[in-house]
């Protein structure tokens, strides 16, 4: 018999039956864990590392990371820890908290990764400022957001549809879905040095777990979008039906990665 709070948190099959919120993190993790791991890869990571992981979701990269720096440490902060394990390692803190109010100690790490968290902020260059004043100096940020391109530029009828009415659900709740595009200048602006930055594509047919990941949150969410008028549930079953074909390919999104160190003087 399964209750409600294994339901919540299941973590079973991706591709059968009804797939949770925790399900959902992970396939976002799945998709864009490697390009985070890969620009961290990059950095001079110490085993003594203090590292800051927020908006931590479901922990994978607090994980990956407290194996890195074994004799550092991970501090995994969010507004909802229910997904973390803080017992996953011994070197690894769990934290709830709100990034704009939390009060960490100036210089306590020496990376702090925070990815799809600032383009919900409604100032994200202010929270940009209290986060790089947590920066040990010689520490780096690496902040990754998404850039949605312009919904009236996609290749289909439905596929402006349903990008568009996305886009307008989630700058309701408050996102800005433009702004990551400043976020390699913002980054600069807050003070870091050797700023650099990369960009990933994303949307339909740009890989396996892109159409994995869309069509489990159109599955799960897309009613949302037809019960607010926003689309037809006839558009909704289209865009699905084309995921995983060449007709509905599609890149709806740029994930841009901006990463700096905090100057040892000044």
């Amino acid at each position: 018999m399964t209750t409600d709070a294994q339901a919540a948190r299941s973590t079973g099959s991706l591709t059968q039956g009804q797939l949770s919120p925790l399900d959902q993190i992970r396939l976002f993790e799945k998709k864009y864990d490697v390009v985070t791991t890969g620009i961290i890869g990059r950095l001079p990571l110490a085993p003594t590392w203090r590292c800051l992981d927020l908006g931590a979701g479901a922990g994978s990269m607090a994980y990956w990371l407290a194996e890195r720096v074994s004799g550092g440490s991970v501090l995994a902060l969010d507004t909802d820890t229910e997904y973390l394990e803080p017992g996953r390692a011994a070197n690894l803190s769990v934290r709830q908290a709100d990034l704009t109010t939390a009060e960490l100690p100036e210089g306590a790490f020496d990376l702090i990764l925070v990815r799809a968290v600032l383009e919900h902020l409604r100032e994200p260059e202010e929270a940009l400022g209290r986060i790089t004043r947590w920066l040990a100096p010689g520490g780096w940020l690496v902040a990754e957001d998404f850039y949605y391109l312009p919904a009236e530029h996609a290749p289909t009828p439905v596929g402006r549809a349903l990008v568009g009415a996305y886009v307008r659900r989630m700058e309701a709740q408050g996102a800005d879905m433009r702004w990551a595009r400043a976020l390699p200048a913002a980054l600069s602006r807050a003070g870091l040095a050797n700023v650099d930055s990369e960009v990933t594509p994303a949307g339909p047919g740009q890989s396996a777990a892109d159409d994995e990941l869309i069509g489990t949150r159109l599955r799960q969410e897309g009613h949302t979008l037809v019960d607010s008028g926003l689309v037809t549930a006839e558009q909704l079953t289209d865009f699905l039906d084309a995921l995983g074909t060449p007709r509905g390919q599609d890149m709806t999104t740029l994930l841009i990665s901006a990463w700096g160190q905090r100057p040892t003087t000044g």
